[in-house]
Formats: C-alpha cells, structure tokens, sequence
C-alpha cells in the first residue's frame, strides 16, 4: 500500500506550510540518528519523514502529490498521456480522473497497466530529470564558520537491475521492483558543506538526488543545514553579536578587554568612561560571506561589572565620589 505522506508527517492534507514544517522539526529531532544511536527502526522512520517533507514542502511537487500520489514524480507523464489519448482513457468528456491518494492504495499498478513505461505513442520513452531529495544536518557555529563534512546513510532509489527501469519484463510487471521500475538501497556518501551556511541554508549537492526516467539526469540532493545555537555568540547574517564583562574601573579609567571570537581572542581598546551597553565593532571578525570573499564583522557590547564586594576603604572612596557630584 502506498505511503501517505501527510500521515507520515501526522498533519492533515489542508496543513499550512508552517504547520509542515513545525511537524517536520519536531519529529526530525525525535527521530534524528544523533539522537537514537543503533536504533534502524527509528533510523528508517527518520528517512521516511525526510523524503515526506521534501514533497510536502515544496508546492509544485506537493500539488503533484495530492493529484497522482505515490506517482507524483511521473505527473508529465500522465498529463503527456492524457493529452496524446484524450478520451480513451478519460471517459465521454475526453477528460482525465484525478487521482487521490485518500483513494487509491496501489497509484503504481494503475500507473504501470494504463500506461506501462513508454511514457508516448509508438514505444517512445520521455526523457524525465529525477526529483530532488533534500536531508537535514546539523552544525556547530564553529562548523558552519570553518566548513565540515558528514557522512549520510541514506535509502538511495536506483534503476531495477532486473528490468532495466522499465517496470516490466515481456509485457509482465517485474516481481523485483513491483512494477516501478527503481528500488532503494543503502547507500553512503560523504558531503561538505562550505564556510558561512547559515540556519536554514540548503547546500546543493549535485547529481546524488532521484535517479531520472528515459536516461533522463538524476535530482541533487539538498542539505537542509540547522545551525546550533552558540552560549556565547549570536548570530545575524554574516554578523556577529557578544557581551563582554568590563570591570568598572577599565570602564571609568579605560583600558584593555578580551574578546573571544570564533577562531582566538583578542584585545580591545576600552576608552575611558566607556557606559554599559556599548557596542564596538571589530571589521572582519565575523562569518565567512557563503560563496563569496571576506567576512561580516564581530560586535562586541559592553556590560559593565560592578564589584560584589567593597571594602571600608574601597567604600570610602565611592562616598567621596558621590559627595563630589560625580
């Protein structure tokens, strides 16, 4: 029986993009293999939310979806058909049936015996690029600064070797692959991701999406990158946003503060009478600029830190300060 992707996702067929993808996030989090090491139940419901996303998020092939179901990838090809045999398979109107996946279990069959896998008129096959997959990856902000690589264990569609991709072997559907003409397999593959992504960035990975039909080229592959949230530094663009502690003194007297930064720490120059919540700008010490040169820039803001504690002579010197209107 064909997957419901809506069910997969637990929201109903009418669900708004934000509600896709708020469910999508939290059951990816659920199931992320990060989070449930070992487990191969939890590991192929991880990979069967992702693929329901990448349909339902994306509108064209989520219209699709909701048409033709399970066979949403082959939506040219059907209409192709319902424009080049009309009537013959569209009833008195000449007209085409909708198909529903609240409906139709098995879209594939229906496919496969209206159809086969001609995809025209005299055996002509119809050159189709495969769709594209899209994966999630989660990165530190010191990954997403310098660039990482992961490893991904994905379910990988492939042409059937028993059939050749076509579904069919002398007119009979083909056993191995139930008439569709690909199946999936395991697969790993290794993929980097550059300097300067940013929470919500899709790194596309070409070539290593869905394979195509008719020797047309495969899909890419898109990694959805989510960037973890750092303790000491916040993120805007290709900026960067710190509080640094100033003792009161080097704020009054002025001085010298550390500023850690993503790679090292350096010094600032703190001018006298420098007031809480300043901000100082330090040029090019922030995020690389994603596929391009040069960096954003690092925004130190000042707090100032009163002492905890004063002694009867530290105490002395601050009343002396407050009788003088200072």
């Amino acid at each position: 029986m064909a997957t419901n992707y809506y069910e997969v996702l637990g929201v109903p067929r009418a669900a708004s993009d934000k509600e896709v993808r708020a469910a999508y996030r939290k059951l990816a989090r659920k199931h992320h293999p990060d989070v449930n090491p070992g487990d191969k139940a939890s590991e192929a419901r991880f990979k069967l939310i992702n693929n329901a996303y990448e349909v339902l998020s994306d509108a064209e092939k989520r219209r699709k979806y909701d048409k033709y179901g399970d066979q949403w990838e082959h939506a040219a090809e059907i209409e192709e058909m319902q424009r080049q045999r009309g009537a013959r398979f569209g009833g008195a109107n000449g007209g085409f049936q909708q198909f529903d996946i609240g409906d139709i279990g098995d879209l594939g069959n229906v496919f496969s015996s209206m159809f086969g896998r001609s995809g025209g008129r005299g055996g002509r096959t119809m050159s189709r690029r495969g769709a594209d997959l899209q994966h999630p990856v989660e990165v530190t902000l010191e990954e997403a600064y310098h660039g990482t690589s992961r490893t991904l264990e994905m379910l990988a569609q492939e042409p059937c070797s028993t059939c050749g991709g076509a579904g069919q072997i002398a007119g009979a559907t083909c056993h191995a692959c139930g008439g569709h003409g690909q199946v999936q397999r395991p697969r790993r593959l290794e993929v980097k991701i550059p300097p300067g992504v940013a929470d919500g960035s899709k790194v596309r990975i070409a070539g290593e999406g869905q394979p195509g039909m008719g020797g047309g080229r495969k899909g890419d592959l898109l990694l959805v990158v989510t960037v973890r949230p750092h303790a000491r530094l916040e993120r805007r663009g290709d900026d960067l946003y710190e509080d640094i502690d100033v003792p009161l003194t080097t704020a009054v007297l002025g001085g010298e503060a550390e500023v850690p930064t993503v790679t090292a720490k350096v010094m600032l120059k703190i001018p006298p009478l420098t007031q809480n919540g300043r901000a100082f700008k330090l040029a090019g010490l922030g995020m690389p600029k994603l596929g391009q040169h040069g960096k954003g820039d690092l925004h130190a803001r000042v707090r100032v830190r009163l002492p905890e504690e004063l002694d009867d002579a530290q105490k002395a010197l601050f009343e002396e300060l407050s009788a003088s209107g200072v």
